[in-house]
């Protein structure tokens, strides 16, 4: 130890002579939580519509505000012909549309069958698909309550199915709910690993590696001095990300952040062991940087972040079991929104330790050999 504190003190007082790291280090964690918090979102609601209603009666009007209630739907235009619709969202002003034929009224007080049109931009999936549940689901409400109003129903009187769903862990379905656990995850894997790697390749940039070398430091006491410094940075960065979470938007903890910390031992066993194998492949800081986001962009699409692993294809999902942050968010989201224990994460654990095991030999092994 009384060669490794010397090595320790001299990266915490590079790190805080540099204001460039510095920012990298607190403020680039809180930058990315606040800007996916609101940004990586699936929750998709006041979609702009256009309206082009050819009826004009109370009951056309009722329809439009059954759209507008729902909360999917912004009523924002009320145009009078479909050439008007067509230029709304080929301009992108507005994403669906919904068309009222003329004899609409007229229809349903002859118990007829009564149609209308919900045109939908299909160019974002992802905002096509909830337009077109919403816009189904509005619709059949509809169909429901004018059916129950013609026959002089009761609902509430009569026999059937009711079914009464209950969601757990996450009952506002709200995406940052899922979303933040997984930025503490990335944030940890990512910012570790890149400086990490950046820091004995700049050692090795600047001609210093050669003074430490010479020192009777042995090659694992100049790892652990250079690393440890990193991990009470990690591990400070992860304290923020919750507290920010928690406070600022509202997710909930519900397990043990005793034992999310304890567990993230296994993930910078990881991320330091990946970035110092890069900087033993590395011969400048710019190689360096280029090699961690080559290899991390690739974990955060396989690891189950934003798409789910089952929707993958099989080859894909085989590769993503040896993405360490697979497991990781298994955890994180495990421990904060479900409040599980370690009973229930032993696959999870078992697999990190292996690979952090292996990252790690794998790593001193070649940086022993550099050294060499």
């Amino acid at each position: 130890m009384r060669r490794i504190l010397p090595v320790m003190r001299k990266e915490f007082i590079h790190i805080f002579r540099d204001p460039r790291t510095l920012a990298v280090m607190f403020l680039i964690p809180v930058i990315q939580l606040v800007l996916l918090g609101y940004a990586a979102t699936t929750d998709v609601d006041h979609i702009s519509t256009v309206v082009y209603d050819q009826d004009r009666t109370a009951r056309s009007r009722e329809l439009i505000e059954t759209y507008r209630a729902s909360g999917y739907f912004d009523i924002n235009y009320d145009v009078a012909s479909e050439e008007a619709v067509a230029r709304l969202i080929d301009s992108g002003r507005a994403r669906a549309a919904l068309l009222i034929p003329a004899g609409y009224s007229r229809d349903l007080a002859r118990r007829r069958k009564a149609q209308v049109s919900v045109v939908i931009d299909g160019s974002d999936p992802n905002i096509a698909t909830a337009a077109l549940s919403a816009a189904t689901a509005v619709g059949q409400a509809q169909s429901v309550q004018i059916v129950q109003q013609m026959l002089g129903i009761d609902p509430e009187e009569q026999p059937g199915l009711e079914v009464r769903p209950r969601v757990w862990y996450n009952p506002e379905l709200a995406s940052a709910n899922f979303m933040i656990p997984g930025i503490i995850g990335i944030i940890m894997q990512f910012l570790t690993t890149f400086l990490t790697s950046l820091a004995i390749v700049r050692e090795r940039e600047r001609g210093t590696i050669e003074q430490l070398i010479v020192t009777p430091l042995k090659s694992y006491e100049l790892v652990i001095g250079k690393l440890v410094p990193y991990v009470f940075i990690a591990f400070w960065d992860t304290l923020e990300v919750l507290a920010i979470g928690s406070f600022w938007f509202g997710v909930p903890i519900r397990g043990s952040v005793q034992l999310l910390l304890a567990l993230s031992v296994l993930a910078l066993m990881n991320s330091l062991g990946l970035g110092l194998f890069i900087s033993t492949v590395s011969n400048t800081q710019q190689e360096s940087m280029l090699l961690s986001y080559f290899i991390m962009l690739p974990s955060i699409f396989l690891s189950g972040f934003m798409f789910p692993i089952a929707a993958m294809p099989k080859v894909l999902q085989y590769l993503s079991y040896v993405v360490p942050l697979t497991y990781f968010l298994v955890i994180v989201r495990g421990i904060i929104l479900k409040g599980i224990g370690l009973e229930l994460l032993t696959e999870q654990v078992a697999a990190m330790a292996i690979f952090g095991v292996v990252i790690l030999v794998l790593a001193a092994a070649r940086f022993r050999k550099r050294l060499e």
